[in-house]
């Protein structure tokens, strides 16, 4: 795992929906990681994880 990598799992910790525009940009991932996050915070940061590690 490089740095960058893991700089962005742990932002995905941290604010998913950050982690999620710096690796995919603007689009439905980050929109649909911003929902999951206003329903709970847990979805969020899975969803961060899935879309940084796959």
């Amino acid at each position: 795992m490089d740095v960058n990598k893991l700089i962005l799992v742990l932002l995905a910790i941290l604010l998913p929906p950050v982690a999620v525009f710096l690796h995919r940009g603007i689009g439905s991932d980050l929109v649909i990681n911003i929902l999951l996050c206003l329903f709970f915070w847990l979805p969020g940061v899975l969803h961060a994880l899935y879309i940084i590690t796959r």
